[in-house]
């Protein structure tokens, strides 16, 4: 009997020893950044519930921040203030160059690409017509509305054009629909979201080449190990109903794996000609 107590005691002390050797691992806490294409509230209340779950998930903590403009968060990225974030794809060669940031997740639904609308009663109809043309934009490096079709109107078809910057993709339209602006940079998604009385009151006359869509990117201070428990996490949420209804508010409607290369490849589209940098 003596001897089963003495086995059982030295059994527990090289268990309590064991535990003390192995070193506990904390959660990661991090940062979310998310490029301001809508209004602050919009952004949180499409995100916040979305990295809830991945908290849940990952037993790790997210942080979003929001910044004011399009402007402020590439200053924020190119400074490498993200662990994670969520952005164009230009956005993403430039994080990878700047910081090193790789593409984990993207959506496999849908490729974006821009389009140039004018007035609905307008007699153009040829983007040739607008050669020497003021066109809005919401932004300078706004991919698809604004860099990818800037871009294209000049190397592809030689016309120089003056940009208007007015911040936002409801203020294009509103500009091209009461006449302030002969045309304007969009994509038919925010488009499609604006009241049915602006839609009429405008039509598209110009479509860009697709690109891959927007994807969420992870610094590279992030383990490898951690990125895939990230990644695999967003992918096991978008599995879910309740999670592909969160998803579908960023929006990503088919969540899968991203990879660097396809987006570098967008260095021969000469979009860093026409890039804004800060």
């Amino acid at each position: 009997m003596f001897d089963r107590l003495t086995n059982l005691a030295g059994l527990i002390a090289f268990a309590t020893a064991l535990s003390l050797s192995v070193p506990v691992i904390a959660a990661n806490n991090y940062v979310v950044g998310v490029v301001p294409q809508f209004a602050t509230q919009i952004i949180s209340s499409t995100w916040e519930p979305l990295l809830e779950e991945l908290a849940a998930k990952t037993g790790d903590t997210f942080e979003l921040v929001i910044e004011t403009d399009i402007t402020q968060f590439e200053v924020a990225f190119e400074r490498g203030d993200y662990d994670i974030a969520y952005m164009n794809p230009w956005h993403a060669v430039i994080a990878f160059e700047t910081q090193g940031y790789v593409p984990i997740v993207k959506d496999g639904a849908n490729s974006l690409k821009g389009i140039l609308i004018v007035k609905a009663d307008s007699q153009i109809s040829e983007v040739s017509q607008l050669d020497n043309a003021e066109i809005a934009f919401p932004s300078p490096n706004a991919l698809s509305a604004s860099l990818l079709v800037r871009t294209e109107l000049a190397t592809l078809h030689g016309l120089t054009v003056t940009p208007l910057y007015v911040r936002t993709h409801p203020s294009v339209y509103l500009n091209v629909a009461l006449g302030k602006s002969l045309a304007g940079g969009g994509v038919l998604r925010t488009l499609r979201a604006q009241p049915q009385s602006l839609q009429d009151q405008v039509k598209i006359i110009y479509e860009t080449r697709e690109v891959s869509p927007h994807p969420i990117v992870a610094h590279p201070s992030i383990s490898p190990e951690a990125r895939l428990k990230i990644a695999n996490a967003l992918l096991e949420i978008a599995a879910e109903p309740e999670g592909a209804a969160l998803f579908a508010g960023i929006p990503m409607q088919q969540p899968m794996s991203a990879k660097l290369e396809e987006y570098l490849a967008l260095r021969d589209w000469r979009l860093r000609e026409f890039y804004v940098a800060n």
